[in-house]
């Protein structure tokens, strides 16, 4: 049987005790610092602060559950890329640290998000990818001998690996990141929408928190908040997961390691082999909804879904026949300059880290730590990195925001079909990189 509509494969394998519901906020309550949003930038805010300062009174408050948005649903990269390209090389070595520290608190905390850093693999399908990834790469491309002999992509001409990415259940991570926080000493209330956010104090449906600082971790649920509409768009990626492919399969694909996978289209996908031998395959695509809207009914796109398929079986011929068993999707926060930042004022308290755009399982938890360490005066290398304190520009109003964003995926897909057409790389790509300052 298909899953529910829109209920994603990492959701259907949680366990029992993962699902369960906590308290919603009641009343008037106060704390040191209380966090808006409990996906993956809040909780690791949380935990870092109790880590470090366990003495803090910190409450963290969630619309949802934990891990409900893009932390709960995404295609389980734990990366080191970063989408601005002019800030990528600053940004490197802490986002590597990052992988190798996610995986060391799921360790350490008892976690098990089958977390396994094999890679990610950048293949080129066709002759336009092939020279544009090979003229980014130099000396790193690998021609296709080499591809074959870490997983057999179909019409593969070249790729690149990168080291500093892992595989893992991100609904496991998210979940068992909210328990560690409990556990030490943090209070975590679902179910508890904040309506507002000013200095010391966020309104709640319900109740009412006081704190010295406020930490915004609403990432692609944003423009919900009053005044920040333009403040970060809610792109959707989709994704399909497969029935768990039988040895035959594995044995014609090849992908022994649990390297992750994505090719050079400029419209983004990417793939991942679960721990129980499934492909999880996702990609944009999904229209963006004037007025920054965000439903649930938004999640499902069932002609992006049959694109995904057909990308499944032009990837992957060995498992084109494969019953695909989860089709889901949801928003991610997107900035009108691709950067994601981090920002505390210190005479207001309000804090805020996002727009990850899509490479958010590293960048929030080095997101989280930085905060933690604004938010107690502590100085290191994380708060000198150039996304703390970025300004940028927000997003046009309507209707230009409506025709920018869905004219940038529109340039995407005009690009990869001319560049299937031609053989060469696309200028069309070129601009789009140009618009958006990303990679």
């Amino acid at each position: 049987m298909v899953s529910p509509t829109g209920w994603s494969l990492w959701t259907d394998t949680l366990d029992g005790a993962a699902r369960r519901p906590r308290p919603r906020a009641r009343g008037a309550l106060t704390a040191d610092v209380c966090v808006v949003g409990a996906g993956y930038t809040g909780l690791w805010t949380a935990y870092y602060l109790a880590r470090t300062h366990p003495t803090l009174r910190v409450i963290v408050v969630e619309k949802e559950t934990a891990g409900f948005g893009a932390s709960g649903r995404n295609g389980g990269w734990c990366s080191a890329l970063f989408p601005n390209t002019a800030l990528a090389g600053q940004m490197r070595p802490a986002l590597a640290a990052t992988v190798d520290e996610v995986g060391a608190v799921a360790r350490e905390e008892g976690i098990d998000c089958d977390f396994v850093k094999a890679g990610y693999l950048s293949v080129a399908t066709t002759p336009a990818q092939a020279a544009r990834l090979r003229r980014e790469a130099g000396s790193a491309w690998l021609d296709a001998a080499a591809v074959a002999g870490i997983v057999r992509v179909a019409g593969a001409e070249g790729g690149v690996l990168d080291p500093d990415c892992a595989a893992l259940h991100p609904g496991r991570l998210a979940r068992g990141l909210a328990d560690a926080v409990e556990r030490r000493g943090v209070t975590l209330f679902e179910r508890s929408r904040a309506r507002r956010i000013v200095p010391g104090r966020v309104v709640l449906e319900g109740g009412v928190v006081r704190a010295d600082a406020i930490v915004r971790a609403t990432e692609a649920y944003t423009a919900a908040l009053p005044g920040l509409r333009r403040e970060l768009v809610p792109v959707y990626s989709l994704l399909i997961a497969t029935e768990p492919l039988p040895p035959a399969v594995w044995d014609e694909i090849g992908w022994e390691r649990r390297v992750t996978v994505g090719d050079g289209r400029h419209m983004i996908t990417y793939a991942q082999r679960t721990a129980d031998g499934r492909i999880v395959l996702g990609g944009r695509g999904a229209p963006y909804h004037f007025g920054s809207r965000v439903r649930p009914s938004f999640d499902v796109v069932p002609a992006v879904f049959d694109h995904l398929r057909r990308t499944l079986g032009a990837l992957f011929p060995a498992a084109a026949s494969a019953r695909i068993t989860h089709r889901w999707g949801g928003p991610l926060g997107v900035p009108r300059d691709w950067t994601p930042a981090v920002h505390l004022d210190r005479e207001t308290g309000l804090a805020h880290a996002g727009g990850y755009v899509g490479d958010g399982v590293a960048a929030s938890a080095l997101a989280g730590r930085t905060l933690a360490e604004l938010i107690t005066g502590r100085t290191s290398e994380r708060t000198g990195l150039p996304w703390v304190g970025h300004s940028r520009r927000r997003w046009e109003p309507e209707p230009l925001r409506w025709l920018g964003v869905n004219g940038g995926a529109l340039l995407a897909s005009a690009a990869d079909a001319r560049e299937n057409r031609t053989g060469r790389p696309s200028r069309l790509g070129s601009a789009l990189s140009a618009l958006t300052g990303g990679r």
